[in-house]
């Protein structure tokens, strides 16, 4: 009866001023500290360095991470007080979920881009051509339409006439 299954997001802010590397190792320290308190990691993606909403600790920028686990709730606690207890996190939150089980997706937006340049299958497969072409097709069918262009309806006449007055 129950297709859905409920896990839990936690979204944690570290400060800005940590190194790529040391973001890194934050992130698997937590993430090793969550399977040892008995959660399933589903998804831990780091969401960049972002502006705040508003000054956190002196802070106006700050670096998202997005976990996604699962337990029986128990492990929430005790991951909740170790952010709390680290100096470099400076905000948590976990929300509860429910719905499909999130999937993991790639960390780096530039691989799924560069996958499709440099797969052979795309670029050797008629149907992602035939697609290419239809797509320049379309681009092309549209008219243009440029400032000069969209004034030339008018009467010239008229306009120049009301200048001379």
């Amino acid at each position: 009866m129950k297709d859905q299954q409920s896990y839990y997001e936690t979204m944690y802010i570290l400060r800005p001023d940590i190194a790529e590397d040391e973001v890194t190792t934050h992130i698997n320290k937590y993430n090793k500290l969550l399977e040892e308190f008995g959660g399933t990691i589903l998804d831990s993606q780091m969401r960049g360095k972002r502006r705040l909403a508003y000054p956190i600790a002196k802070h106006r920028e700050g670096v998202y991470v997005q976990l996604s686990h699962q337990g029986d709730g128990q492990h929430i606690f005790k991951i909740e007080k170790a952010m709390r207890l680290g100096e470099d996190v400076i905000r948590y939150m976990t929300v509860k979920q429910e719905g499909p089980l999130p999937t993991p997706k790639p960390s780096n937006k530039n691989t799924s881009q560069t996958e499709t340049k440099d797969n052979p299958e795309t670029k050797d497969n008629p149907e992602t051509k035939d697609n290419q072409e239809v797509k320049v097709e379309s681009k092309e069918s549209q008219p243009i339409t440029t400032p000069e262009a969209s004034t030339s309806g008018r009467d010239i006449s008229t306009t120049n006439e009301s200048t001379e007055s």
